[in-house]
């Protein structure tokens, strides 16, 4: 019995470019509310936060193409690879600056408190390591 549902739902689920598709359009539409937060209310906190860790505010601006551009990118399934790589970075240094003390906390309902970050960025580092698959935008573009 255990082997006919396993069989079942391997008919079903055998559509790796459609999970792609889902993985890509899911990080991508989800951290563009992140980015249009920051294109509402601009990186200035995020510029002072890295000025006292010594890093030029000017870099503040790398959430734009982390949290916007890249995400859009992504979606459309154009350079998805090296713009899954922005996001990973974006994450990165996202958590260095801001969350760095919650590496070991836990959330009132027992969550790691970086599980929102971690969600991201190993989704992040999936589409990076997967690719667009076929379901892109651009299909005859050198861009993919």
């Amino acid at each position: 019995m255990l082997s006919a549902i396993n069989n079942g739902f391997s008919r079903l689920g055998d559509h790796p470019d459609l999970g792609k598709l889902v993985l890509r359009v899911s990080l991508g539409a989800l951290l563009l509310f992140h980015g249009v937060f920051k294109i509402q209310h601009g990186v200035g906190w995020i510029a002072r936060l890295l000025h006292a860790h010594g890093i030029p505010g000017f870099v503040a601006y790398g959430a734009y193409f982390g949290e916007v551009v890249a995400p859009v990118m992504i979606i459309v399934g154009l350079l998805t690879r090296p713009a899954a790589f922005v996001i990973t970075v974006n994450l990165v240094m996202a958590m260095l600056l801001v969350k760095t003390g919650a590496v070991w906390d836990r959330t009132s309902v027992g969550a790691w408190a970086l599980e929102g970050e971690a969600l991201y960025f190993f989704g992040a580092l999936a589409v990076m390591f997967l690719g667009a698959g076929r379901f892109i935008l651009l299909k005859n573009s050198k861009l993919q």
